[in-house]
Parts: C-alpha cells; structure tokens; sequence
C-alpha cells in the first residue's frame, strides 16, 4: 500500500513530471550556483583588494624595535651576571658630553679656547647612566618637513634669546608658541640662503648652485654652521654637509642641525685637528665661524688645507671694512692682508670676492708645493694617511704624498668611481 505522501507529487504534475518542468527546475539550479558563485567572488575580491598599509609609513616605529631587539640580544649573549639595565642619570647632568667640562679645564690651566676642547684625560669615572632628554621633548617631524620646522623644546633656545639675537636670525627663524620654523626656503627673504648659495656658485664660475655636483663638489664641512640653514640648503641639492661647532654648554649649534636631521659634532681645532681624515671634502665654509684665521702663524689655514681635497674651495663670509673707518676695521684689513699671504704659501689661488664673502681655491698639481720660492710653511713627512682624530695642531702641508690625492674635477659626479678613484681603492680601469 503506497503512502499518500507519494501520490501527491502525482495528484500535483500527474503521473510524471513534464521535461518542461525537469529542464525549468536544472535552469533554476544553474542559475542560483551563479549568483552564489559571483557573490562569493565579490566578497573575495572585496577582501584582496583591501589596501595595504605602506610598511614604510612606520619605519621609525620598526628602526626603534629593532636597536631594542638588538641590545636585548647583546645582552642575553653576555651572560646572566651583566643582565644590569642602566638608570637615568640626573638632571643636572643634562647636557653632558663625555670628555668635555670646562669648569675642570679652566681649573687645570686651560685656556686661549684650550678649555673648550676635548680633554678626556680631565674626566673623572662616573657611573655609567642614560642622559636624559629635554623636559617636554618630542619626536622630531619627518623629512623633509623636519628640515624646516623643530620643536623648540628639543633645543636650548629660549625667547629672550631670540629676541636678543642678531638680525640674521630674525630673518631665518621663525619662533611661535612651541615650534622653531626656518623660512628660508619660502623665497621671501632678500638675500636669504638661496641667494647666498647662489653667489658663492657664481664667484667659483658656475651658473648656479644645482651646479655643485658637476663641479666636483659633493661634500662641505660647515664650521661654526650656526642654525643649519646653509647645510640645509645644501642637502635639498643632494650634497653631503657636515656641521661642526664648538662646544657650548647648550649644545645649541649643533643641538639644532641634529633636530633638522643634518649631521653635526662637536669640534674645535683650536689646538687640536679636526677629526676628519687628510683630503676629505670638497668645500669648507666658514661664515662669521669665529674663528682668527691669522693667529698661531697660520696653524688654522693649514688645517684647513689638510682636510680638502686637491681643487676643493675654502669660503670665507666676514665682515672686513664698514664706513667711519676704526681700529677694529683697520685689524679685519690686516687679518685679511696676513690670510692672501699665508694662502699664496700653502698654494691657494684667490678666485673672487662679493661683498663679505672671499674664497680660495686649494691647487691641483703637488709638484706646486715643490717650486715654491721659500719653503714656508715646510711639507710634513707623512706616514700611510695618519689617523688625525684628536691629535696636535701641525705647522706643516700634509697630504702630498697621500694616494688620495685627486682632484675633485677629476671624480665622477655620479654614483659611478671615476678611473683614478677606481685606482684609489685597488681596481684598474679597465
């Protein structure tokens, strides 16, 4: 007996279904697992197409991280027994610099600027702690914004100091209620950086200062580089620019050129080298640096001479006469008259001269040093390329017979090593 649950099928389409209705029912069934496969699809694609966050917008994050990383695995491979974090040292050792204290230089007999220097055999042993930041510090902005706008909490430079400051610094800065910003680079400013840059590319013969590179000019040491802006001018035209100041006790100079992301240390030669191989840039700039190029029978100029490079340019931005003549300007007359002869000395060509700033350009052939009439200031008897880093002041020419000695209108301007470059570092040019 069949049950009626079976005989209703028949009672609906009769006895046996149409292929009418078996062809609709396979039509209806193609259609439903099309519109559940694209649906799947899009949710799919909807989920790929989601956008990836760029890995490089948390690079500072990830570099972090990854010195933390590095020290704790420095110290687990040390050993349980030195597993010792180091403690925050006080306040009152803020601005801090290993080796420099100038109350203990003055007390040892130090002085003419010797106090400024580094002395490390004055420090006493202290025990070792992490320096702590200024109160209110902040992460400095990305470059390129951080080039022009500094938190003025990072550095020590307060409004009454501002308001204190020259007229350049005016023109160059801009202090609001917690940020520093250098306009120079708006164009707004007459005779600003730019114009600045500009005119020292004109007196060495080039069309412009986005020329430097052709030049040979690839690398500029800034002495005394004040708040950064010519270095940072300088780095926006792919140049490779060194600050180096002497030692304050607010670090500010080179506090400030380390906020706008520009390389800076703190450096004084005026008893010892700088702490920079022989010939290695190819411009030095000195504007209002400071320093009294003239004195110590030149040992200045000399030092200069030792870090550029055969054909480098030495510039040199000072005040030398103003009307209703007096003594001082009568002294500048005469400091500049003692720098022309101690530069036809050491084989130094004068190039030109715009107003206040003066630059040399440092010789090409060796064989100059050689024909000179008077053997004065003497060649030193270089050793293979000497470590300089904090050695004593020398009244000699080093550098001549260094294998380094290519002048920079001989170096590719490129990221290529030119022939003689390639000989420099062992590989023929072939």
């Amino acid at each position: 007996m069949r049950s009626p649950w079976f005989n209703k099928p028949s009672v609906v389409f009769g006895p046996r279904p149409p292929h009418s209705w078996l062809l609709l029912c396979l039509i209806c069934v193609l259609v439903l697992i099309a519109i559940l496969g694209s649906t799947s699809s899009s949710a799919f694609d909807s989920v790929t197409n989601t956008p990836v966050p760029d890995i490089y917008s948390n690079y500072r994050r990830l570099k972090e991280q990854a010195a933390v990383d590095y020290l704790e695995l420095r110290t687990l491979s040390s050993g349980a027994s030195r597993q010792k974090e180091l403690g925050l040292c006080g306040r009152e050792r803020e601005n801090y610099v290993p080796c420099y204290n100038v109350s203990a230089n003055l007390l040892a007999g130090f002085k003419d600027g010797e106090e400024f220097d580094r002395h490390c055999e004055m420090s006493r042993p202290r025990p070792r702690c992490l320096v702590r930041p200024p109160k209110d510090y902040k992460i400095p902005l990305r470059w390129p914004a951080g080039r022009d706008v500094i938190w003025s909490n990072n550095v020590k430079l307060t409004k009454d100091q501002f308001l204190s400051s020259g007229s350049m610094t005016k023109r160059l800065m801009l202090l609001e209620e917690n940020q520093i910003a250098f306009h120079s680079e708006d164009g707004l400013i007459f005779d600003g950086v730019k114009d600045y840059s500009r005119q020292i590319a004109e007196m060495i013969g080039l069309g412009s200062d986005s020329e430097f590179l052709q030049a040979g000019v690839q690398t500029v040491l800034d002495i005394g580089c004040g708040f950064g802006s010519f270095g940072a001018h300088l780095v926006s035209l792919k140049l490779m620019v060194v600050c180096i100041a002497v030692y304050e006790a607010t670090g500010s100079q080179v506090q400030l050129a380390l906020e706008r992301g520009l390389p800076a240390i703190i450096g004084n030669f005026i008893s010892r080298q700088l702490p920079y191989p022989s010939l290695s840039f190819d411009m030095v700039h000195c504007a209002q640096c400071g320093i009294n190029w003239d004195e110590k029978d030149g040992m200045f100029l000399i030092e200069v001479d030792r870090v550029l490079k055969p054909g480098g340019y030495f510039v040199l931005t000072s005040p030398v006469s103003k009307p209703h003549g007096s003594s001082l300007n009568s002294r500048r007359r005469n400091t500049m008259t003692l720098i022309e002869e101690l530069t036809e000395k050491i084989c130094w060509t004068f190039l030109a001269q715009q107003e206040e700033t003066f630059v040399w350009q440092k010789t090409v052939h060796v064989n100059c040093y050689k024909s000179r009439k008077q053997d004065t200031p003497p060649l030193c008897n270089d050793g293979p390329d000497n470590s300089p880093y904090y050695q004593p002041l020398v009244a000699c020419i080093t550098g001549t017979t260094s294998k380094h000695w290519i002048p920079i209108q001989n170096k590719s301007s490129g990221f290529h090593l030119s022939s003689a470059e390639l000989q420099v570092h062992g590989k023929s040019s072939a």
